[in-house]
């Protein structure tokens, strides 16, 4: 072999080197690339929200107690009543008739009374007839029998014409009392939120009373009734402070406190929820029964506390090193959040922090939550201290799904 052939050989072996060399590094695992957030201090409240719905305290559904036709109304939708006043008549005339033949039947009652004791003392009169005709044996005993048998039926006829007497002043008595109910009062002071009924119209109340009006005693003082989900409701008391938005005022927060958690559940598709009075006032008039409310209830709150995002508590990393008191690394078994160093308890968290490029597993028991992020109690983070809440690398996420924040703990940078 010449030694340009050899020269060629050797240029030739080194391309294949230099392109094994390059083609290697292609293929080698990049570093993972982490989402860290800061970990800082600042306040944080812990809140249950719920949803419910307005209405008055007291609202009463204004009924007729008779049937007819509505001669006339005296009041409408937002009218303003007070006790007693006027807000409807029905036509009296079948009323009126009915009073009359009440009144008719009670004159033919007292009749019938005068009738049956004038009876009753000529019985009695003919009694006394026959028993001295008797003593002086002038008629036989059977005729005593028969005046002192007619005298007894005569009082009886007496006491029977006033019981029907009695029956018919009660029917008098009914027939006026029905006759005042075609004139529908209000029973309370208060405000029409509803009118059921038109002039012309006919009312029936042979079953039930028919609905004319609703009536809310009072606006400025209002109810929210809110379904408190059962996890949730070991968290409230009775006197706890509440706000709330509705949709017809998005920039507006309502503020009303607890004044009652009821016992009975509501039980919807197998989702257990209680109900929650919150009383409001509403002096503006500005909120209406039936808005639905968002509801917020702070239960505690922490002015400055050491803050951690709830994404760094989801992230997960098998492979890192357990943190130690004094800062140094050192490798444990997996599965505990100390890494195996015996200091942990049941109710303690595991977080990564970035120390040195490197991710450093610590363990962290916790305080309040707001649902973005939580309290620190004790641990060994401190503030400024980078906390992975993510994992990119291989197109693979350790917590599941894209990059998470932490809320107002700070931005987001990526850590090569």
């Amino acid at each position: 072999m010449t030694r340009a052939r050899i020269g060629w050989l050797v240029v030739v072996l080194a391309a294949v080197a230099v392109g094994a060399v390059f083609f290697l590094k292609g293929k080698a695992p990049k570093a993972p690339q982490f989402v860290t957030a800061t970990v800082d201090k600042g306040p944080l409240q812990s809140r249950v929200t719920a949803t419910g719905t307005l209405s008055a305290l007291v609202t009463v559904q204004v009924g007729a107690q008779v049937s007819g036709r509505i001669a006339s109304l005296h009041a409408d939708f937002n009218s303003t009543v007070k006790k007693n006043q006027v807000l409807a008549e029905l036509d009296p005339s079948l009323l009126e008739a009915a009073t009359a033949q009440a009144k008719a039947n009670e004159q033919a009652a007292l009749g019938n009374l005068a009738r049956a004791k004038a009876q009753a003392a000529d019985a009695e009169r003919q009694l006394a007839r026959s028993q001295q005709l008797s003593k002086q044996n002038l008629i036989a005993q059977a005729e005593v029998d028969t005046a002192l048998a007619a005298r007894d039926m005569a009082v009886a006829s007496v006491t029977a014409a006033e019981g029907s007497l009695a029956q018919a002043r009660a029917q008098r008595h009914q027939a006026d009392v029905n006759l005042t109910y075609a004139t529908v009062r209000s029973p309370i002071d208060g405000t029409v939120i509803s009118r059921a009924v038109d002039v012309g119209q006919t009312v029936a109340a042979s079953l039930q009373a028919p609905t004319l009006f609703t009536i809310a005693e009072s606006l400025t003082s209002m109810q929210v009734d809110t379904s408190i989900a059962e996890a949730d409701v070991g968290k409230l008391k009775e006197g706890l402070a509440a706000t709330f938005t509705v949709d017809a005022f998005p920039g507006r927060a309502f503020d009303g406190r607890i004044r009652q958690i009821r016992f009975a559940p509501q039980v919807v598709s197998n989702v257990v929820t209680y109900d929650a009075v919150i009383d409001v006032a509403n002096p503006e008039l500005l909120l209406r029964p039936g808005m639905t409310a968002n509801v917020t209830f702070v239960t505690a709150k922490a002015d400055e506390v050491l803050r951690v995002p709830n994404a760094a508590l989801r992230f997960k990393l098998d492979d890192a090193p357990a943190g130690k008191p004094d800062g140094a690394r050192a490798g444990g078994p997996r599965g505990r959040p100390d890494g195996g160093t015996g200091g942990w308890v049941p109710g303690q968290k595991a977080v990564y922090v970035l120390r040195d490029g490197l991710p450093v597993r610590v363990h962290v028991q916790l305080g309040l939550s707001d649902g973005t992020s939580s309290e620190v109690t004790s641990g060994e983070l401190q503030e400024g201290d980078l906390v992975i809440v993510d994992k990119q690398g291989d197109g693979a996420s350790s917590s599941g799904g894209k990059p998470q924040g932490g809320g107002n703990m700070g931005g987001m940078r990526r850590v090569f």
